[in-house]
């Protein structure tokens, strides 16, 4: 009769994840993509806006116009202030008349009329929203915040240009009348910045 070797331990059986635990982990995954991408959105929902003039987003010139057009298009100016922010603000003037590729500098006027010093942040868009493409800034005080004494008054410019190329663009070309809109908004964490000094009468501004 053969006898059978003893037995050993018996191996231990693979441990499976219940179904449970899987479900937890890929649930947790997604909030985590999910997350992520929302932290992640902002800034390239602001790129595709520079980037195609996308929702009337002006674009930032690199470079001066090559080329310019004899036809004419009329600019009109807005001006606005958001809630919390104690500003009067408003252009030098509501409408001009520029030649397709001049470059132009317009004027806007803005008040501290609190008693604090106050820090705020110009956001922008064109309409049409579809000419956003071919509004280009070349400098212009929305770049950066701005913070003014009290009391301050600060006339602030922005340079720009009308690319000539919005003729060649068939939803476009017949267009003759664009209007900037700029809307302050308060910094309320802003750093202070120092504020520009000079006579009454004088132009000044950060640009």
């Amino acid at each position: 009769m053969t006898q059978r070797p003893p037995s050993g331990p018996a191996a231990p059986k693979p441990v499976r994840l219940g179904r449970d635990a899987v479900v937890a982990a890929a649930c947790g995954l997604v909030v985590a993509l999910m997350v992520g991408a929302s932290y992640a959105a902002v800034p390239f929902y602001n790129w595709f806006c520079r980037a195609t003039g996308f929702n009337g987003t002006t674009q930032v010139a690199t470079s001066l116009p090559t080329d310019g057009l004899g036809r004419r298009i009329a600019i009109r100016f807005d001006a606005n202030v958001g809630g919390g922010l104690p500003w009067k603000f408003q252009p030098e003037t509501t409408e001009i008349e520029v030649r397709i590729g001049e470059v132009v500098t317009a004027y806007y006027t803005v008040t501290n009329q609190s008693a604090r010093r106050t820090t705020g942040q110009a956001a922008y868009n064109v309409a049409p929203l579809t000419v956003g493409a071919y509004f280009q800034k070349i400098n212009c005080f929305c770049f950066t915040e701005q913070t003014l004494a009290p009391g301050e008054t600060r006339q602030m410019p922005v340079v720009f240009y009308v690319d000539p190329k919005i003729t060649s663009d068939d939803d476009n070309k017949n267009i003759d009348t664009i209007t900037l809109s700029y809307t302050f908004y308060p910094v309320r964490d802003g750093e202070a910045r120092p504020v520009a000094a000079g006579d009454g009468d004088a132009r000044k501004g950060n640009l």
